[in-house]
């Protein structure tokens, strides 16, 4: 990087990538954006989408001194976030898992266990269930068993994060 002529910049537009790309570059002298992606300037004749011409357009941006850039997190920061993102994936994990096992149950005519939801009560309750047919047996083993396995991910991944 220390051959470069001049003064040299670079900008990029916030994404899936993260900002370690971003990190490194400030780490190694040069001027760094990432770009708001919501709040770049298009215009409005240029309808069609491609790598190329969004490189040409941030150049231009960032020459202009016209990119509103967003905030970049240290290394802890994102690993942190990383983590905040897990806790969230284990709780919608959960609730999907226990949306699809009790709809098989509501299938199968068993509707209420004193009517409070998911607490310690309607977990005896339900590991106690049973059903005639061996196939719906399975299947509410399998699916009684991810919820077990998906309250537990949960647990830990909330007690990571506090």
């Amino acid at each position: 990087m220390g051959k470069l002529p001049g003064p040299c910049a670079v900008v990029y537009e916030a994404g899936p990538t993260g900002f370690g790309l971003a990190r490194a570059l400030s780490a190694a002298g040069l001027r760094c954006e990432v770009a708001a992606s919501s709040n770049l300037f298009r215009p409005a004749s240029d309808r069609v989408k491609t790598d190329a011409r969004d490189a040409l357009n941030l150049a231009r941006l960032l020459r202009l001194d016209e990119v509103v850039p967003v905030w970049i997190p240290s290394a802890a920061e994102d690993a942190t976030q990383d983590l905040v993102r897990a806790r969230e994936a284990a709780r919608t994990d959960l609730m999907r898992i226990r949306h699809r096992l009790s709809k098989l149950l509501v299938r199968h005519g068993i509707v209420n266990y004193d009517g409070k939801a998911w607490t310690e009560h309607p977990d005896r309750w339900l590991h106690h269930q049973r059903f005639d047919a061996a196939p719906t047996q399975s299947a509410f083993e399998d699916a009684y068993e991810a919820v077990v396995l998906a309250t537990a991910r949960r647990a830990v991944a909330s007690h990571a994060v506090v």
